[in-house]
């Protein structure tokens, strides 16, 4: 089944999987110049989720403009999070999407949890500065 999306793009409706929905993610993110984006694979170490998607914004708007640009994509899809947490603030952003949960964060914040290295053990793809698209995960991922 196919739908049009507000531009008129055709998207096909039916079920995205887990890897296509990060890739979304990964995307509506460095649309709005997200920094130092990670994606952990976090499948064989927790059973909540699949995936980790970690960025930073500048500014606690970037933050924020990063989490709409997500939100608004994956509606597009009829995709809707499970929750959200901290997009008033734009200091850390949580976005459960069930087998995707992306975290945004304000670098400075960032740097003070070190999230990553809670999941060191994670396989993980560093997106480099100068990559505005992505179209698939590396190999393992």
């Amino acid at each position: 089944m196919f739908s049009t999306n507000q531009s008129g793009v055709l998207l096909a409706t039916e079920h995205l999987d887990e890897k296509e929905r990060v890739l979304l993610c990964v995307n509506a993110s460095l649309k709005k110049k997200a920094k130092d984006l990670v994606i952990l694979n976090v499948k064989t170490l927790t059973s909540f989720t699949d995936y980790f998607i970690i960025c930073s914004g500048t500014s606690d708007r970037q933050v924020q403009a990063i989490a709409s640009s997500i939100q608004e994509t994956l509606k597009e899809y009829g995709i809707i999070p499970l929750g959200m947490e901290g997009e008033k603030l734009g200091k850390w952003v949580l976005m459960d999407y069930d087998d995707v949960i992306i975290h945004i964060f304000y670098e400075p914040v960032r740097e003070f949890y070190e999230i990553e290295r809670l999941w060191s053990d994670a396989p993980r793809m560093d997106i480099g500065g100068d990559i505005t698209e992505l179209s698939a995960l590396d190999k393992g991922m």
